[in-house]
């Protein structure tokens, strides 16, 4: 093959059959920004609702996309076992994390190998994604947020007797074992259309976003069987960290929803509730990438909507955010129409009150 055979031959992109393109898939409307009742931005994304294998609510959500960070509790599945009774449960919080490189999440990911195994990790260079005053930061491999997650997979690799050298290739055991254990949930032959690199360099399958919803709802159905979901409610701060919408929904949500943020614009929940014995996992994708905003608002009226409470920290001072109704089953609109996207005591500056102004 010649290097120029990987590069695109278009700028418009080539059609391949099965795989469409972003301008392809039935992107929906999410949430609307209006200033004086005029919609200035609207959000547009996919949403999907399981629970077990059923298919309870979708709005756009055969949106083909990669799992990204969300897809770290199966792969940590793949080493559940051996990381038992071998870790603390600060150390399990960091294997799932996409932490923000503080000092504490920096400390609990080295404290999973010893130093002479630090060399093993094939973490991307990266500097903290939180940083505060005038910190100066080198780039390091301990401050990629998947750092905790790649020590962990090496951890796991030397207890199974794995060969650690190319634990991030797609031929590796790490990567069949973890192909594996999708396919308990999505069926044994299961396959995804695409393999891709991720961030931190780890194989990403590509699914839509109905298969990320079915994959979350088996964490919350099987939340008993391992370690992940009780490592994750135990130490939230550990698997995002200050002001990330997972670690807030989980600190909110007294050990019944576990959260998991992924690149680009995607968050899955998984939810013990009682109205779906067979778990309920809900994913959101924002069309067009990470948007912590927009994603919290949508965030705090599904789980509003289900008994859960989570704060609104973004005053909107000019504009105001209004939710699409059908972000959640049409069972639960009249209750998200309670839940507001702005507080009390946010002033209303989008407009002057000069009586007919607005003709």
């Amino acid at each position: 093959m010649k290097i120029s055979d990987v590069y695109p031959k278009s700028p418009f992109g080539e059609h391949i059959t099965g795989i469409p393109t972003g301008r392809d898939v039935d992107w929906q409307p999410l949430i609307d920004y209006r200033r004086n009742e005029v919609s200035e931005n609207t959000i547009h994304g996919a949403i999907a609702w399981y629970s077990g294998n059923e298919l309870i609510h979708s709005f756009g959500g055969n949106v083909l996309c990669y799992g990204r960070s969300m897809m770290k509790l199966f792969y940590m599945k793949v080493f559940a076992k051996e990381l038992e009774k071998t870790t603390t449960w600060e150390q399990k919080a960091i294997s799932v994390s996409s932490h923000n490189g503080s000092a504490e999440h920096i400390e609990a990911a080295q404290s999973l190998l010893a130093e002479s195994e630090w060399g093993l990790m094939q973490t991307p260079l990266d500097l903290p994604l939180v940083q505060f005053g005038r910190q100066v930061r080198r780039p390091r491999r301990w401050y990629n947020n998947s750092s905790g997650h790649h020590a962990a997979i090496l951890k796991g690799c030397r207890l199974k007797g794995w060969n650690r050298a190319g634990y991030t290739l797609p031929n590796h055991e790490v990567y069949h074992a973890y192909l594996e254990v999708v396919r308990q949930t999505l069926g044994p032959l299961w396959n995804p259309q695409r393999v891709a690199r991720d961030g931190d360099g780890l194989p990403t399958l590509a699914m839509t976003v109905k298969e990320l919803a079915q994959c979350y709802a088996a964490l919350a159905k099987h939340r008993n069987e391992d370690w992940i979901w009780e490592s994750m409610t135990r130490h939230p701060d550990l698997v995002g960290g200050f002001n990330r919408l997972d670690t807030t929904i989980m600190k909110s949500s007294k050990g019944e929803v576990i959260a998991k943020e992924g690149a680009d614009g995607l968050l899955g929940m998984a939810i013990n509730h009682p109205d779906y014995p067979e778990g309920l996992g809900i994913v959101i994708k924002v069309a067009h990438g990470w948007n912590p905003q927009a994603t919290w608002y949508i965030a705090r009226g599904i789980l509003g909507v289900l008994g859960f409470e989570l704060r609104n920290p973004y005053s909107l001072r000019r504009q105001k955010a209004f939710l699409v109704p059908q972000i959640v089953p049409e069972k639960y609109i009249s209750s998200l129409e309670t839940i507001p996207t702005w507080d009390e005591w946010d002033p209303d500056h989008d407009r002057w009150y000069l009586g007919d102004i607005n003709g």
